[in-house]
């Protein structure tokens, strides 16, 4: 039986405002278990990455597990445990239901964090 790992999703979450207007913003932590870890493809320097993001991991999050992860950053537990975490690039989105028959439904690759 295949096992995910617990892991934390910090998500950046607005307090106020500065007293210049520019938003205040501090990170709530969300416990998510069951989330499988994989490494990433080799291949993600090309043309639709113009960028040049290196996808670090790719996550695969449970079903039960409902909100946006845009702008996110995910803490992994040993052995993939990296300072500062990982962000999440982009918005990932979900799969259907009906097309994915094993716990987990959304594929999220993530970006190791420095600083």
């Amino acid at each position: 039986m295949i096992k995910g790992v617990t892991v934390t999703v910090l998500r950046p979450t607005a307090t106020g405002t500065d007293r210049f207007g520019n938003p205040i913003t501090s990170t709530v932590p969300e416990t998510v278990a069951n989330v499988l870890v994989s490494p990433a493809a080799t291949s993600d320097m090309e043309a639709s990455r113009p960028e040049g993001v290196k996808v670090a991991y790719t996550l695969h999050f449970p079903k039960a597990y409902t909100a946006g992860l845009e702008g996110c950053t995910v803490e992994l537990p040993a052995p993939w445990a990296n300072e500062g975490g990982y962000k999440v690039i982009g918005d990932p989105r979900p799969y259907m239901d009906a097309n994915t028959p094993t716990p987990w439904n959304r594929q999220v690759e993530v970006e190791a964090a420095h600083g």
